[in-house]
């Protein structure tokens, strides 16, 4: 019994609080002629100025003066402030004009923290989503800004003036990082327009929130394996034509490609408005590997070419076979290829065509020289044994002594023995000597066509090798930022 009547005993020590009954008079003082569709100036004819700020952490906070709350807080037991559900008060309908919310206003409705003075403090938290013109020329390497316009719904500036609780614009230090973006800043906008419809001007406050992509992702997953994908089709053109496998090295690295393409036009903007600087770097590559493969096709065709369906012109061979290789400081075994060879090798052509003018039609058709159709010299002078080479040597002692003076008429028999043989033998030699010649054509034709192939391999390779390079590094200094963490 006896902690009992202490515990009441301190209970009634303990001082009583009047708040309450001061509060609920307070309320009902205000709120009894209390209209919520007027609007709380002491002159109609002045504009009730809103204090309009935004907090990046979906709030936003609004402050106005409402004339008709204010008391003075001696008269009611000091309370300084009230919170008054915003359904029984008025206030601005201050609303988001580039809303994309279904509900237009995507704001939770809060209590309103009234002071004694009459200001009232409105901060509703929400989630606002508007509608932004989203520019993807860099992307990845992208800004982008949008923005968020407020104003009032139906009061003109005459009635409701809007100002910008801070100039410096919305308040981010309780922001939280994103993955994805990086927050440059927010700036704040106070606008009075006037339409040509209407005389009175509109005031709206204008947030703009400026955003900068991170690019550490999309250069690592998305750059970097393109560039490997493209270093791979270039060491296609090193790869020898008689692997077997050069082509299907190349078709190889396309359709791989072209499978990763498909998995990056998931994450490009679906917009016709720009082409993405990421884009267009893909198609590049593309492009790139694509001709690679046309080439190889050509490298092939000119590898396995041969003298019997192909002849070589002229043009191939001076490109191919001396000038290009002599760009590339490419050379052949035994032959070195200088400024010097080649303009030595164009003279000695063109001597030999005068040359081969200069001879009599027969020593053109039969290709042979022109002292077969002279007359032997006689028995007893020496003869040259010409350019044929030692075997036809005796032929041409034995054709020296057939032009001796024969003493009977079974010599001059003989004569005509000895002349059909040397005619046979003759027709022989020149067959033999043809196809020797011909074989030794073909396969320095051959040859030739597998070099002018070496040629185009090497030349691509430094071209394709060039344009990757230039492409990688125009794409990354025409962007406007590079790596953003």
């Amino acid at each position: 019994m006896a902690p009992m009547l202490a515990a009441l005993a301190l209970l009634a020590l303990l001082p009583v609080s009047e708040q309450g009954p001061h509060e609920k008079r307070l309320l009902n003082a205000l709120l009894a002629s209390y209209n919520t569709l007027e609007r709380p100036v002491a002159n109609e004819s002045e504009p009730l100025e809103v204090k309009f700020g935004l907090t990046l952490q979906q709030i936003i906070d609004v402050e106005w003066n409402d004339y008709n709350l204010r008391w003075n807080d001696s008269d009611y037991g000091g309370v300084k402030d009230l919170r008054i559900t915003p359904n029984k008060l008025w206030k601005p309908d201050v609303l988001m004009y580039n809303s994309a919310d279904e509900g237009f206003d995507g704001t939770y409705q809060t209590n309103v923290v009234v002071r004694n003075n009459g200001s009232c403090l409105y901060v509703p938290p929400g989630i606002f989503k508007s509608t932004c013109k989203i520019d993807i020329t860099w992307f990845p390497f992208d800004d982008q800004h949008c923005d968020m316009k407020f104003g009032s719904w139906t009061y003109d500036g005459n009635q409701l003036d809007l100002v910008l609780k801070d100039e410096s614009g919305g308040d981010l230090s309780d922001f939280i990082t994103n993955g994805e973006w990086y927050l440059i800043g927010m700036p704040g906008k106070k606008n009075t327009i006037t339409y040509a419809c209407c005389p009175e001007p509109y005031v709206d406050v204008t947030f703009t929130i400026m955003i900068r992509r991170r690019t550490l992702y999309y250069f690592f997953n998305l750059i970097v394996p393109c560039v490997l994908i493209s270093s791979m089709a270039l060491l296609g053109f090193t790869l020898p034509p008689d692997s077997g496998e050069k082509l299907t090295l190349g078709v190889t690295i396309l359709l791989s490609l072209t499978v990763f393409l498909n998995l990056v036009a998931e994450t490009l903007p679906q917009v016709s408005d720009a082409i993405p600087l990421l884009g267009t770097y893909f198609n590049c590559i593309m492009f790139m590997v694509a001709s690679s493969v046309v080439l190889t096709v050509v490298v092939l065709n000119y590898h396995h070419r041969t003298a019997d369906i192909h002849e070589m012109p002229q043009w191939i061979k001076t490109v191919f076979l001396q000038w290009l290789p002599w760009i590339l400081r490419m050379s052949r075994p035994g032959k070195k290829i200088t400024r010097k060879t080649i303009m030595m090798t164009n003279r000695m052509r063109e001597l030999e065509l005068k040359e081969r003018s200069s001879k009599s039609l027969l020593a053109n058709v039969l290709d042979i020289d022109d002292d077969f159709r002279h007359v032997p010299p006689p028995p007893n002078s020496t003869a040259s044994t010409g350019n044929l080479g030692p075997g036809c040597s005796i032929f041409r002692t034995d054709f020296r002594r057939s032009f001796v003076r024969p003493s009977t008429m079974e010599d001059v028999g003989g004569l005509g023995g000895h002349h059909r043989e040397l005619h046979l033998i003759l027709r022989e030699l020149q067959f033999i000597t043809a196809r020797m010649k011909k074989a030794d054509e073909e396969a320095e034709l051959i040859s030739d066509w597998k070099f002018a192939a070496m040629v185009v391999d090497r030349f691509c390779l430094f071209v394709f090798t060039l344009f990757t390079i230039i492409a990688t590094v125009a794409v990354l200094l025409s962007a406007p930022h590079i790596i953003v963490q």
